[in-house]
């Protein structure tokens, strides 16, 4: 194989095993003061006025030609499903993040309203079964692997969004900007996030039973692909070896479907050299389909955050979760909420320990979540305006506190109100904490 590079043929070179752990443990964590942020949003795509309407292939397409021709700063990407995905910049400030992305989506938004279409955040879609836009080698293989565990795959592919945080990975010493403590941090955070910003209790028109259905989907596929690695001193070390025992998805050829090997992994692929030796570009690719609910990308991405409603309902977690890393005495503050919630782990990796699934069940009914919440959420409002954050989004996270966290409420609540018919369960149990 080989690749056509200024219409020169450049050959593809084989990695070994100790190859790509060198590769991965250098690319995984890059160290240093954190001094950038992210964000990445997905959004559902519907009718403006008749949301529950599935909105037809072809209209999809000519929208999303549409906007390629909208000049962005961030990055503008098409989810299996047709949901809608801005990427930021590396922000050197979160006004400078909020700022740019708020821009996008405006211009975003403005196309979508004179084709009648709207963005709507939402963790998974409440009404719509599973439907595949994107026709590509990547996305079929990425079917055929995900069928195997079952239907939770396509939902995920199809029916769901987020709001992707992306915080530096930190220092290279220890201490509570250190690499160790943030990756460790993240994790357990992680389920207090999930937990506050719950917002997708429906699918197919009914209640799941989990406030976080689209955690429940990344769980159902499984532990290779959604897993994290266990939590130790040495992150570079565990990832790594993740990475390497984590399965294949597939194997990438240059003309026709794509190989769905079964029960191949990284390691076994460099060792075995069939179908045919991995190279430095497949190591690349499959790190790309490596999905837990933190993930290492020289960065930390934390994944765990479903979409959140309002259009400026996402600034709030890129707020919160900005403010708890990179602000020493929050960051501190939250350690410390969070350390307790570390047993109910069991030493299971996220997200499929007892933690993670009481966070995306219960939200903050669970009243150890919602203490731990009700810490970190009030220390990242003190922490705020030492960013340099400004009054809107300081008031934005005050009154997801006052609304949401100190009554133990998350976005999925409101949801489920609606639903229930003003808070009045199906067989008319108050449902309100």
């Amino acid at each position: 194989m080989s690749d056509s590079v200024g219409g020169c043929i450049r050959p593809r070179t084989a990695v070994s095993e100790a190859e790509v752990e060198a590769l991965v443990h250098g690319i995984c964590f890059k160290t240093g003061p954190p001094e950038r942020l992210g964000v990445e949003v997905e959004w559902l795509v519907h009718e403006l006025r008749a949301p529950r309407l599935p909105v037809s292939p072809e209209r999809l397409q000519a929208v999303y030609t549409a906007l390629r021709a909208v000049p962005l700063r961030s990055a503008l990407t098409v989810e299996p499903g047709g949901q809608l995905e801005l990427s930021s910049l590396p922000a050197a400030s979160l006004t400078e993040c909020v700022r740019s992305v708020s821009a996008d989506l405006d211009a975003v938004r403005a196309v979508l309203r004179e084709d009648g279409l709207a963005l709507v955040g939402l963790g998974h879609d409440p009404w719509h079964t599973p439907r595949r836009f994107l026709r590509q080698p990547r996305y079929d293989a990425m079917e055929a692997c995900l069928d195997r565990n079952g239907p939770g795959g396509r939902f995920m592919m199809c029916t769901s969004a987020s709001v992707q945080v992306c915080v530096d990975a930190g220092h290279e010493e220890p201490g509570p900007l250190g690499h160790v403590r943030r990756w460790w941090l993240a994790h357990h955070l992680g389920a207090v996030l999930l937990a506050a910003f719950a917002n997708s209790p429906l699918a197919e028109g009914r209640p799941t039973g989990w406030r976080s259905t689209r955690q429940l989907r990344w769980t159902q596929i499984g532990t290779g692909r959604a897993g994290g690695p266990p939590l130790d001193s040495d992150p570079r070390r565990t990832w790594t070896r993740h990475v390497l025992d984590a399965p294949v998805m597939c194997v990438r050829r240059d003309g026709g479907p794509w190989d769905v090997p079964e029960g191949l992994t990284l390691r076994e692929w460099t060792r075995e050299l069939v179908p045919r030796p991995p190279t430095r570009e497949d190591l690349d690719y499959h790190l790309t389909t490596l999905f837990p609910p933190v993930r290492p990308r020289g960065h930390l991405e934390l994944r765990m955050i479903d979409a959140q409603p309002g259009d400026d309902g996402w600034i709030v977690p890129l707020a919160v979760t900005a403010a708890l890393f990179d602000d020493p005495e929050a960051t501190e503050t939250a350690y410390r909420a969070v350390k307790p919630l570390a047993e109910r782990t069991l030493g299971r990796p996220a997200p499929h320990n007892p933690l993670y699934e009481d966070a995306a069940r219960d939200a903050l009914t669970d009243p150890e979540l919602r203490e731990a919440a009700a810490t970190c959420f009030t220390a990242a409002l003190a922490a705020l305006p030492r960013l340099g954050a400004s009054t809107e989004v300081t008031d934005a996270v005050a009154g997801f506190l006052e609304r949401y966290v100190r009554r133990g409420r998350c976005p999925a609540d409101d949801l489920l109100d609606e639903l229930y018919d003003g808070g009045r369960g199906p067989h008319g149990r108050e449902t309100r904490s």
